[in-house]
This record gives structure tokens, sequence and C-alpha cells, in this order.
């Protein structure tokens, strides 16, 4: 078993036809869309990467990290958030999940970000508190664009915020980030990671 990382538009067809089937039956498509699915999911803009959990060619879990500078309370921040993060049906319960999302967190360090942020279902909270992440105390990620804001406490969600601090630049404004509204905007095609 070993975990494998691409740029996501790099990622081998074979493997990221993988990739999609797991996506496809976490997230069915809409029912009646004859457009067929694209090669990537995400904004090339975010610097997608996707990482992969594979065992002798097969894919048992995967995630992509997007990558985008924010501005929060005045600094910037280089940040990084976990997105499409599934573990095929035949391989949960095993920890194969929360050892992908454990590394993704590693690798995210070693890229030096200031901090990993993004937002998951609350029923999910302790999986990804088991994989190292923390709850980010009354924050709320604006995703979509400045124009057209897709908040993650809008009606109908019940997320919650996760994050980790990895730079002294972040960790100095880790209280700047509680309780406040972030202000991520990554665009139309990824509104929210």
């Amino acid at each position: 078993m070993q975990i494998l990382s691409f740029p996501e538009a790099a990622t081998p067809a074979g493997l990221r036809v993988q990739v999609r089937q797991l996506q496809d039956r976490a997230w069915p498509p809409r029912s009646g869309s004859d457009t067929p699915a694209p090669a990537t999911t995400h904004d090339p803009a975010l610097r997608p990467l996707s990482m992969l959990l594979v065992d002798e060619g097969r894919v048992l879990a995967a995630l992509d990290i997007l990558f985008k500078e924010i501005t929060h309370a005045g600094r910037a921040f280089s940040a990084g958030g976990l997105s499409t993060v599934v573990t095929g049906e035949h391989a949960r319960g095993r920890g194969y999940g929360r050892h992908l999302v454990a590394a993704a967190r590693d690798t995210m360090i070693s890229q030096h970000l200031d901090l990993g942020v993004f937002t998951c279902d609350r029923p999910l909270r302790a999986f990804y508190e088991s994989a190292g992440w923390s709850v980010l105390s009354g924050a709320v990620l604006v995703g979509g664009t400045p124009q057209a804001p897709f908040p993650s406490d809008q009606p109908g969600f019940d997320k919650v915020t996760m994050s980790d601090f990895f730079s002294a630049a972040g960790r100095e404004a880790w209280t700047t980030f509680q309780h406040s509204r972030i202000e991520l905007y990554p665009g139309e095609i990824d509104k929210l990671w």
C-alpha cells in the first residue's frame, strides 16, 4: 500500500478513472445530466494536488488539496484545504481515510503553508480530529466569489470548520480566525472546499 501524489491534471488515466468512480458513488451526478464529467474536478487556479491511497493498482481512498492565498484581518496567508475526501465502500472502517487525511496534513506542512482550513459535515468532525485537525471555533468559511458568496453557515448546511496552523505567522494569527468569517473565495467551480 502506498500514497501517490500528482497534480490533479497529471494523475495517470487509470487511477483518475478509479478516483472518479469513487467520487461518483459518494456524490452521484445529477440525474438527467447528459454532460460528460470533466477530466478534472477542480479549478486549476487552486493548484489541486491529488493524493491517492493505492494497493496493487487499486485506489482505496483519495482526496485533493487545494491551495490559495487568502487575506484575513488585513494579513496575507498561504492556505490549503481538503476537498473530495472519499474512501471506497469496500475499504471503509480500516483507517485508510484517516491515514490519507493525516498524510495530507503533513503534505501541507511540507508545502510551508501558514494554515490548513476546510469545512466538513458536522458528523465527520471526530474523523478529522482523529487525523490531527481541530475545530476552529465559531469560524465560517465564505466560499464562492465576492459577488456571489457561498458561506458555510447558509441555511440547510450543517458544517464545521476544521483547521491547523503550521507557520509562526499562522499560529500568531490563530485567535483572529476564531469566531470570524474567513473570506476564502475559491471561485465558481470549487465554491467551498
